[in-house]
């Protein structure tokens, strides 16, 4: 359990590298680790990488010859694959880098607590490795996260905690408990992805499987009712279009079974 995390660094500029090490210098108390080697471009570090056992490797994205896109996604061939976290001054890249499975996706100038909380995720994942596994069986290849980009940061919001996914204009409102964000996809892809987890009550509106407590009839100034999603833990209630209106049919043969 406590075994230090073998870390590997990729950056192709000097500086940001020993930076990089500076902060991970501050983090060493909270998440113990030891870095094994640095490189400063993908064709050199694949080698490294493989040759010892990596737990996280720290990578920038935009690099010459082998862009870090490139290298986590040969790093999946492996079969102990390490936990990539990527870091760097662009915010252009989020689903790319989660289509490979990336742990975390850190902004320059990266600040330490960010740093630190990448860690530690990885090590949440590593002791539950079992869960993980499971879940992403169960997830058939679909991502476990969202990517969201906002004020210069980019967020990581896993799928579990989306309760419904809305398009508007050309966005996707994505509601968690908390709050909603702003995705740029298109629902249909994300129906593809997620037909598992969601369920298309409108043709703009996806609602988690898991978050449906149920239906209601709605009127409105007295006009002919019409259906609504209820959901668990958020006030909206989500019309349900009359061609989607089988979704009702099944929840209910589901939940009478």
């Amino acid at each position: 359990m406590n075994k230090p995390l073998r870390l590997f660094l990729v950056d192709d500029e000097l500086p940001a590298l020993m930076r990089l090490q500076d902060l991970l210098s501050d983090c060493a108390q909270e998440c113990p680790h030891v870095v094994v080697g640095t490189a400063t471009n993908g064709m050199t570090a694949l080698p490294q990488i493989t040759e010892h056992e990596i737990d996280v490797v720290i990578l920038d994205i935009q690099m010459p010859q082998m862009s870090g896109i490139e290298v986590a996604r040969k790093l999946l061939n492996l079969s102990k694959p390490p936990a990539v976290i990527f870091a760097t001054a662009f915010e252009d890249y989020g689903v790319a880098a989660f289509d490979v499975r990336a742990v975390d996706y850190l902004l320059k100038p990266i600040r330490v607590e960010r740093l630190q909380a990448a860690l530690k995720r990885v090590l949440e994942l590593r002791h539950g490795s079992n869960e993980v596994a499971a879940e992403t069986a169960a997830n058939d290849g679909a991502r476990s996260h969202f990517s969201v980009s906002e004020r210069g940061r980019v967020h990581l919001i896993p799928v579990s905690e989306a309760r419904f996914l809305k398009a508007e204009q050309k966005y996707i409102t994505l509601r968690t408990h908390d709050r909603e964000y702003l995705l740029e996809d298109s629902l249909t892809k994300l129906e593809d992805e997620f037909g598992s987890k969601f369920v298309r009550i409108h043709r703009n509106c996806l609602v988690s499987r898991d978050s449906i407590a149920g239906f209601e009839r709605a009127t409105i100034n007295g006009g002919d009712g019409h259906w609504v999603v209820v959901l668990r833990d958020v006030p909206e209630r989500l019309p349900v279009s009359r061609r989607q209106q089988h979704v009702i049919k099944e929840f209910k043969k589901g939940h009478d079974g």
